[in-house]
């Protein structure tokens, strides 16, 4: 089996260190841990650039809560993304959705190609839409590469059977991330049972809002 890529969402600039040091391919870099993940402060992004040599991908996320942006936000998204382009981020993850809880084709399709020539992921705004199937397939014409989901469960484990199908539905299109509470503990389930490209966690445990080392490397040991 060829070495699947670890990716860890942190919240924090050492929790960064902390996924490189123990040997995550690349983070999420994110603020605001107890809402889900916002964009990080110019300030952050620039200190973990400076840092580390794995790759980076930022939230572009301007507020907690739902998908749905108005035109205010969606600028600032804009602005974010240009940001990231100008620091030489690897890739920015986002997704919108409209008042259907549908994906918002027309600006995700805007920010991907602003964020040329940088990755973009969908991340698990995705899990909200209803027909997930006609969602995959929106994303996957919007350009993204990457699409982190639960399989629209509150946990990837939760989420196999459909994450799974997105797996075989996505035909090698798009790189299909399950994440949502993967943890050393659950891992080689969700291995055994979709066996995907890449995998996502925050490697977090109690209430600590940073990285476990430990936690990574014994992930990173089953990725192998």
């Amino acid at each position: 089996m060829n070495s699947i890529k670890l990716e860890i969402a942190v919240f924090n600039y050492q929790s960064a260190l902390i996924a490189e040091d123990s040997g995550a391919e690349r983070i999420e870099l994110c603020e605001n841990y107890f809402e889900g993940g916002i964009t990080p402060g110019i300030d952050l992004i620039k200190r973990v650039k400076n840092k580390l040599k794995i790759p980076i991908h930022v939230i572009i996320r301007p507020r907690a809560g739902n998908f749905i942006y108005s035109n205010v936000e969606f600028e600032l998204m804009k602005a974010q993304i240009l940001i990231c382009k100008e620091l030489n981020i690897n890739g920015c993850v986002f997704g919108l959705l409209n008042s259907k809880n549908e994906i918002d084709v027309q600006r995700c399709d805007e920010l991907v190609n602003l964020s040329l020539p940088m990755s973009t992921t969908f991340h698990r705004a995705f899990d909200e839409c209803k027909d997930r199937i006609i969602s995959l397939k929106k994303i996957i014409d919007c350009g993204f590469q990457r699409l982190l989901t639960s399989g629209g469960k509150n946990s990837a484990t939760n989420g196999l059977k459909e994450i799974n199908e997105l797996i075989i539905r996505s035909e090698n299109k798009i790189i299909i991330i399950p994440g949502g509470g993967v943890r050393s503990s659950n891992i080689i389930e969700i291995l055994n049972y979709c066996n995907p490209k890449e995998i996502h966690s925050s490697a977090i445990s109690g209430k600590d809002i940073i990285a476990n080392a430990v936690e990574i490397s014994k992930m990173r040991k089953y990725l192998s």
